[in-house]
């Protein structure tokens, strides 16, 4: 009696531990969560700056790290029958592995952040370059056109077998379904300009559209420029397809 009453003071003692372990990783992957979540959006509402975002998000990883570490403990020694330890690894998991996705894209891809269909005679913007002030500058250089051209092979001029009349009323709408803000129309100068804004951090990059008719065809340019990062971890290139693809649709 004596050594089954220790056992389950035993068992008692070590089932509120794990409780205790499994509760700490709840909270501390929650923490994780909180400080991945607000840092693109503060950032976006001007509460902060961009590296003191960064460096919530980089904290929040570090956390979201420990939560794994803690909940994995909980789960191991609760034989998988905890759900606070579950929950808590799901949480810390998503926060590591959502930054750890945009990582490996960045490393996949050149550190560069000016894309176009045209890295000969890149499409020139008017009207967006007063709202560039202290942005990326906008020379696409021959060394970035030359990692652009090894990264992205498939990022060409598409040609339309559409006069350019005809085109341009389509590119404006391609544009608007986009969810750009339209910054200028130039039917005399075939040129579209307009402003795309990321969803998290709320970064803007600038579009401008060209259209140089070819008899009854149409050869469509499109160039796609970050206002800041060195890298724009493949967002530029992957914009130019889809609205290349909505406008031959």
């Amino acid at each position: 009696m004596v050594v089954e009453g220790r056992i389950r003071r035993q068992n008692a003692a070590m089932l509120r531990r794990l409780k205790s372990v499994a509760a700490v990783a709840l909270l501390v992957s929650l923490l994780a969560g909180l400080l991945a979540l607000v840092s693109g959006p503060g950032y976006r509402l001007g509460l902060f700056s961009l590296p003191a975002a960064f460096t919530l998000l980089r904290w929040g990883v570090y956390a979201a790290l420990l939560g794994v570490l803690l909940a994995g403990v909980a789960l191991w020694r609760a034989r998988g029958r905890s759900v606070p330890a579950a929950v808590a690894l799901v949480i810390a998991l998503i926060v590591v592995g959502l930054p750890l996705r945009f990582y490996r894209i960045a490393r996949s891809v050149p550190p560069i952040h000016d894309i176009t269909t045209d890295t000969a005679n890149p499409p020139q913007f008017d009207a967006i370059v007063p709202l560039r002030q202290g942005a990326n500058p906008l020379d696409h250089s021959q060394e970035v056109a030359r990692q652009q051209r090894e990264a992205y092979p498939d990022i060409r001029p598409m040609i339309l077998e559409v006069p350019a009349a005809q085109v341009f009323d389509r590119a404006v709408r391609a544009a608007r379904d986009q969810g750009w803000e339209i910054v200028a129309v130039n039917a005399d100068a075939w040129r579209i300009e307009a402003t795309d804004t990321t969803t998290f951090f709320g970064f803007k990059d600038d579009v401008v559209v060209r259209l140089t008719p070819l008899g009854s065809r149409t050869v469509v340019d499109v160039r796609s420029v970050s206002r800041v990062g060195r890298s724009d971890v493949g967002t530029n290139a992957r914009r130019i397809r889809e609205y290349l693809t909505t406008l031959s649709m």
